[in-house]
C-alpha cells in the first residue's frame, strides 16, 4: 500500500510472490477500510510494505496491527518529509504537523505547547507529546 504516489512501491522486489497493489493519495477512513479487506481476505505469511508519508504510514500501520499482523510482516517505507502525528499525552488528541521531531507544536484538543520526541507508538500511530513547560515551576 502506498500514499501520495503512485510508484512508491513499484521497484520493491517480491521474488515471484503474487502481490496486491494498493495506491491511495492519503490514509482516509476509506483508503484504510480498503486495506481492513484486503487483510480480512488474506492468508498466513501475508507480507505488508507500506510507503509515504509518515502519518499515513503508522496509520495503516496501526490497522494492520489490529488485523493481528506482527512487526516483522510489516515494512515500513516513510518518506524523510511529510506530516507526522502527535499524540497528546494529556487529552489524548492527535495533532498533525510538519514540524520536525524535537519542536514544539499546540494539540489541537486541548491547546497544551507539546514537545514531542522520536519516541513513537505504533499502537496510536503517533509520537508522544508532552507539555513542553511540564518542568517549569507553577
Amino acid at each position: 500500500m502506498s500514499f501520495d504516489t503512485a510508484d512508491a512501491l513499484k521497484d520493491y522486489a517480491t521474488a515471484g510472490v503474487s502481490r496486491h497493489d494498493l495506491c491511495f493519495t492519503s490514509a482516509t477512513p476509506d483508503a484504510l477500510a480498503n486495506l481492513r479487506s484486503a487483510l480480512g481476505r488474506s492468508r498466513v505469511g501475508v507480507r505488508v510494505v507500506l510507503a509515504g508519508p509518515p502519518a499515513d504510514v503508522h496509520a495503516a500501520a496501526s490497522v494492520a496491527a489490529e488485523c493481528g499482523l506482527v512487526d516483522e510482516e510489516m515494512t515500513l517505507r516513510c518518506n524523510e518529509v511529510g506530516p507526522r502525528v502527535i499524540f497528546c499525552g494529556h487529552c489524548h488528541t492527535s495533532t498533525t504537523t510538519d514540524h520536525p521531531i524535537g519542536t514544539n507544536v499546540d494539540c489541537q484538543g486541548c491547546g497544551t505547547t507539546l514537545t514531542f520526541t522520536d519516541h513513537f507508538s505504533r499502537r496510536v500511530g503517533g509520537y508522544l507529546g508532552f507539555s513542553a513547560h511540564a518542568e517549569e515551576a507553577a
